[in-house]
């Protein structure tokens, strides 16, 4: 992999972990395949920090990735955007969205939505798991508003159908190639929930078109995600960046490197001895 000999120009792309632990060697070679293809050419690399479940992230983690991304030469352009200090601008998406009548509350807990896709014998999974069976997109007005005053918690998901008879047929581009996007395939997704003011899914395409962002480099892991990404930017006016989606590091037994597993971290590297440019080769030469 030579993320430098890839096609150039004055693009924006960045680098967004959540910091819910330290950095491995799965985020190095997110963050160089951005960087790389942003420095070749004069381009612009940006660094966002996607803390939004407050739950999960900690500031020292917040803290670690910036004190790891520079020990390692990663600069990036302009101030750190973190979710977490921006939740009015997923706010005014979410009214958007409710406004062109695409949203409704899911009052399901995990286990029910499991067991009624059991009753009705399964669903698709395959990458994107088993589709949300559209149990609260079928309650009345009245029902709804009973859940409410009850205080019951909800998520407000994506009316699928409805958003895709506004946006109608959509596609966006991989490096060079057109991909039909196909939204189906996650179906009903959480945007927010009673509790957080917005889900992986619309924080992301907010941020993006909020920096800039020109190009998105991530994980293949995160390409399926892009279907409903497109439904978002066509339902919000936004502009379609383009997309590099990357493949992944693994560990012996083939599995991606990831911190529930107990990949080894920067900070573990460089305890054993390591410098930059031996970890930023070990990313690449893996790849």
């Amino acid at each position: 992999m030579s993320p430098a000999a890839a096609s150039c120009g004055p693009i924006v792309t960045r680098f967004a972990p959540s910091p819910t632990g330290y950095l491995h060697l799965g985020h190095v070679r997110a963050a160089i395949e951005g960087w790389h293809a942003a420095r070749c050419d004069g381009g612009r690399f940006l660094l966002r920090l996607e803390d939004i479940d407050r739950t999960r992230c900690r500031d020292k983690y917040a803290a670690a990735i910036i004190e790891d991304l520079a020990w390692l030469g990663i600069d990036w352009d302009g101030p750190v955007r973190k979710q977490s200090e921006h939740f009015g601008d997923y706010r005014r998406a979410l009214d958007r969205l409710n406004e062109l009548g695409v949203l409704y509350q899911c009052f399901c807990t995990r286990r029910e939505i499991q067991a009624e896709i059991a009753r009705a014998g399964g669903a698709p999974h395959g990458d994107a798991g088993p589709r949300y069976p559209g149990t609260c997109r079928r309650l009345s007005a009245e029902d709804v508003a009973a859940k409410l005053r009850s205080g019951r918690d909800y998520a407000l998901r994506l009316d699928l159908a409805r958003a895709l008879a506004l946006t109608g047929p959509l596609h966006w581009i991989e490096g060079e190639n057109r991909r039909q996007a196909e939204a189906a395939l996650l179906g009903d997704v959480v945007l927010a929930r009673k509790e957080f003011p917005a889900s992986y899914h619309l924080a992301v395409t907010v941020d993006d078109a909020i920096q800039g962002v020109t190009l998105v480099t991530r994980g293949e892991d995160l390409a399926i995600a892009t279907h409903i990404h497109r439904v978002l930017q066509a339902l919000l006016g936004l502009p379609a960046p383009r997309y590099r989606h990357h493949t992944l590091l693994t560990d012996a037994v083939g599995r991606r490197l990831a911190k529930r597993d107990g990949a080894p971290t920067i900070r573990s590297l460089r305890q054993q001895g390591m410098d930059p440019a031996e970890i930023i080769a070990l990313a690449e030469d893996q790849s």
